[in-house]
């Protein structure tokens, strides 16, 4: 989901969060909490904490021993996904291809502080899902393959990496940054976006879109697929508003979304099972697919992801 930014700041203490928890937005690209897509975070005593202010540990923070090395391989794992789990990646993405910088970036989906926001319900699947949950979401979605199994020491280390980025955050509460920020609606179009792509895109994710070894592919067979977060129109729009050209975004809102609308009107891999998304209906209204339970004429619950 694209999540609203939050303002505020609290001094937390060490997070007892969860025994097995995992994020990766991958790409699904920014689905962390409850807000625009409206999926259930934890509150605590009832009750919505003040937001918490954005905090990048320092390297020096990691442990030294058994927990600081799987810290470390956590992050090798999500920087080298392909190359280190290539049975499990259908394309040639890798997690810090959306959660930018080591998703230590604020406003690009950034994993600081996500381990404090689950278990949550998520109305995509109108189950209550962990972090490892999502994580494997995005392996089946944004890196177009294959669910690695909970237990494993890949799991563990991605989970533990996670984990000490959120260092310090309560249970269940906001971060500034999390997320991508909010953008009001705005339509796309289509033959603008294919311009301003040509003018200010090419140069790192190629003039086919099919990706650089500086940038992925946007469509094509190495591309996310169409169940991804990515490809609704608002989260892709956010995310390039917000954060790219890389190192130098400066598109306005409706560039962002004629880029969007324009590089997700491109082919890309299917999802198998995508129909059965948000199966209690209404799903937003920037979902590229129908679904089985469909829109209803009744107010929507909630527009999650």
């Amino acid at each position: 989901m694209v999540e609203a930014r939050r303002t505020g700041v609290y001094r937390a203490g060490v997070a007892g969060v969860l025994a097995a928890a995992l994020l990766a937005a991958c790409g699904d690209t920014g689905d962390s909490s409850a807000s625009v897509a409206g999926d259930s975070a934890i509150a605590v005593g009832g009750e919505s904490l003040a937001s918490a202010e954005f905090r990048v540990p320092p390297d020096s923070e990691i442990p030294d021993g058994v927990l600081g090395a799987s810290i470390r391989r956590g992050r090798a794992l999500l920087n080298a996904t392909r190359d280190s789990l290539p049975q499990h990646v259908g394309n040639e993405s890798r997690c810090t291809s959306c959660h930018l910088n080591d998703g230590r970036q604020a406003d690009a989906i950034p994993w600081v502080g996500v381990y404090a926001r689950f278990p949550q319900h998520r109305s995509r699947n109108d189950d209550v899902n962990v972090l490892a949950d999502r994580i494997n979401d995005c392996f089946k979605r944004s890196m177009n393959g294959t669910a690695l199994p909970g237990d494993g020491q890949e799991m563990k280390d991605m989970i533990a990496y996670m984990a000490f980025l959120s260092r310090g955050y309560e249970v269940g509460s906001d971060v500034e940054g999390q997320g991508l920020p909010d953008l009001a609606p705005l339509p796309g179009d289509t033959a603008h976006g294919a311009a301003v792509f040509t003018s200010t895109c090419v140069v790192c994710h190629g003039a086919d879109g099919q990706g650089t070894p500086a940038a992925p592919a946007l469509w094509g067979p190495e591309s996310y697929n169409i169940g991804a977060g990515m490809a609704r129109l608002r989260t892709a729009a956010s995310f390039i508003r917000h954060n790219m050209p890389l190192g130098n975004p400066h598109l306005t809102d409706q560039q962002a979304f004629d880029v969007a609308a324009y590089i997700n009107a491109r082919p890309r891999p299917d999802y198998p099972g995508k129909e059965n998304d948000w199966p209690r209906g209404n799903p937003p209204p920037d979902v590229a697919y129908p679904t089985k339970a469909g829109r209803s004429p009744a107010p929507a619950e909630s527009a999650g992801r």
